[in-house]
């Protein structure tokens, strides 16, 4: 062996011992923080004791002195265990591809991306590697941007979140539109994410005719809020399809006529309307709503007269659906978090970047809807089958 290959083979044994090592502490600090959190250290009886432990799952971290394999993370029961270990590290596995992404979208130059995984890693990811992944991310989303839909999708969720983006040099708002449909098996799906481009009036239109080529099928209730473009693309391209206006929308659009002194007993009353299952017992209130505030808030009860019949279209469907089907709740959530993870980035410096990195955001976002049923949709294949019901 030449001074040359035993000055490599010591140098690569003391790094393996050095990644031993840091091993060895990292997952003593991480049973450490477990205890912390649960209140109680393994198999000890404590009235402090907040949770439980439930095992441990395995993940790989780079280092300056490369990747230490198979670190064991505890998890616990209930709740989330919030480590504090991984924050003085960078990780460069799993999720590393979509930090560089989100600086390289951002407008983060290679050169800088390179820089900044080297300094937090001693890692550099060169601006060749940040091409591939970016070219990789933008095949993936064209393919699953034109992926055919095979299954009905009964429920229809349409809605739009805003985003600021670099246009021509000044500042404009980027419409982002997004369609979330549940299947026949009763599982959600996110099935589009697009910009809303110049033609704002045809975007919802254009958009519900790029899911009908690709499949869209057996819809029969899209839920919105109060969009007139929705409504007119709703009615020219699923004639027949019921609407739903989203009924938190429709409440705040009322109590905007009612003083705030007042909005806590007017509130409470409106609310009541849209907690009975039945359509009769619905319209009753809603009857005895208007007669007893009609004098008082006239502008809300103007509001509330044009408005209820469409916020009560959910109850010609199964009772056990009214709660995921009356608001578009679930588009909300996943819009806060497109603005929580793309906050850092202000302004976009364009179009492109802000639809790949929100649609990306939103698919990682929803990837346990796959996981976990919505609702049961054998009581609406009942009704469909027995419109009596």
């Amino acid at each position: 062996m030449t001074r040359t290959e035993l000055a490599e083979t010591v140098h690569q044994d003391v790094e393996t011992r050095i990644r031993e090592g840091v091993k060895a502490v990292i997952e003593q600090i991480l049973e450490e923080e477990m205890t912390s959190h649960i209140g109680a250290a393994r198999r000890e009886r404590s009235p402090l004791r907040r949770d439980e432990r439930n095992g441990h799952y395995e993940r790989d971290l780079i280092t300056p002195v490369g990747k230490v394999e198979q670190l064991r993370v505890p998890r616990a029961r209930q709740g989330e265990f919030l480590t504090e270990v991984f924050d003085r590290y960078q990780r460069m596995t799993g999720n590393v591809e979509e930090a560089i992404l989100e600086m390289y979208l951002q407008g983060v130059s290679t050169r800088k991306v390179a820089a900044i995984t080297d300094a937090l890693s001693g890692v550099r990811v060169g601006k060749d590697a940040v091409s591939r992944i970016a070219a990789r991310l933008d095949d993936e989303l064209k393919e699953w941007r034109a992926r055919p839909l095979t299954l009905t999708y009964a429920y229809l969720y349409m809605d739009a979140v805003y985003l600021k983006v670099n246009w021509s040099g000044s500042v404009t708002d980027l419409a982002l539109l997004v369609a979330i449909g549940v299947n026949e098996q009763g599982f959600r799906e996110v099935l589009a994410v697009e910009a809303a481009g110049a033609e704002r009036k045809e975007a919802y239109r254009n958009l519900l005719k790029g899911l009908i080529d690709r499949g869209l099928r057996g819809v029969q209730l899209v839920i919105s809020d109060d969009h007139e473009s929705i409504k007119q693309a709703v009615k020219i391209e699923l004639p027949g399809t019921s609407w739903q206006r989203c009924t938190v929308h429709f409440m705040r659009n009322v109590m905007s006529g009612v003083p705030a002194s007042e909005m806590a007993e007017v509130g409470a009353d409106l609310k009541q309307i849209f907690k009975v299952s039945r359509s009769s017992s619905a319209k009753t209130m809603a009857d005895e709503f208007v007669e007893r505030y009609q004098k008082k808030y006239i502008k809300a009860i103007e509001v509330f007269n044009r408005g209820i019949e469409d916020a009560l279209s959910y109850m010609r469907f199964p009772s056990s659906h009214h709660n995921f089907i009356r608001t578009t709740n679930g588009l909300e959530r996943l819009f806060r978090e497109v603005k929580r993870r793309t906050r850092v980035v202000g302004v976009f410096p364009g179009e492109k970047s802000a639809v790949s990195l929100s649609t990306t955001v939103m698919l990682r976002a929803t990837e346990d809807w796959a996981l976990r049923k919505y609702m049961d949709m054998e009581p609406l294949k009942a009704l469909n089958s027995n419109p009596q019901l």
